[in-house]
């Protein structure tokens, strides 16, 4: 199997299928949240966004708000984002897990 120096998060993650985009620079990419803790996401984009690793991005959508982080790790469409630690991504992840998010399980396993 091959290392892919993934740095994999300490904080518990739950499923979620929330829509929206990636920014990088003037690029915005549709996306989808696959799943989320407070300290990061990981998602799958529909299209490819030519960003490096440290690379600083933005997600938006509906449930969430904008959120600020660095991507971590990229590979096959999907994307790893650690939130900026100065910014209300934990309380806007907070208020999602407590107003809107829904138990949902993968469709298929990879």
């Amino acid at each position: 199997m091959q290392n892919l120096n993934i740095i994999t998060r300490k904080a518990d993650r739950k499923h979620c299928r929330v829509f929206g985009k990636v920014r990088y620079l003037t690029k915005e990419v549709d996306a989808r949240i696959l799943n989320m803790s407070i300290t990061g996401v990981a998602l799958e984009v529909r299209s490819p966004l030519y960003a490096a690793s440290g690379s600083r991005v933005q997600i938006l959508a509906d449930d969430l708000g904008t959120l600020h982080g660095v991507i971590r790790w990229s590979h096959n469409g999907r994307l790893g984002i650690q939130f900026d630690p100065n910014s209300n991504a934990r309380a806007q992840v907070a208020s999602y897990f407590r107003f809107f998010h829904k138990e949902v399980k993968p469709v298929l396993a990879r």
